[in-house]
């Protein structure tokens, strides 16, 4: 449904790869994380985003980092509004910082 790139918040907080928002069945929807490759941090979290620009109050936490490399899924919630997000971001939830942001685009 919905596909992203991976961009780093800085030259210190990198981020590549891809994000995607897959129906899996009718209402249910996975977010796969392919080629991820991301500076490792603590506390980090994956988080879609009502912002193509980053993180924002509102953002719905998926769950930890599985990786900082590699490809892997979250599920997203049963009834979430997938249109109301417009990233998703990985977020440290220690030090408020943002690590990466994939804005997306409809498919």
């Amino acid at each position: 449904m919905s596909r992203g790139e991976w961009k780093g918040a800085d030259y210190f907080h990198f981020a590549r790869g891809s994000a995607l928002v897959v129906e899996v069945a009718s209402g249910q929807f996975v977010l796969r994380v392919e080629g991820i490759s991301v500076r490792n941090g603590p506390d980090l979290f994956v988080m879609l985003s009502p912002s193509a620009t980053g993180y924002q109050d509102g953002a719905l936490k998926l769950g930890r980092l599985k990786a900082t490399d590699g490809a892997f899924n979250y599920d997203i919630p049963m009834g979430t509004d997938i249109a109301k997000f417009q990233s998703v971001v990985i977020w440290c939830e220690r030090f408020t910082t943002l690590f990466g942001t994939a804005a997306f685009t409809k498919s």
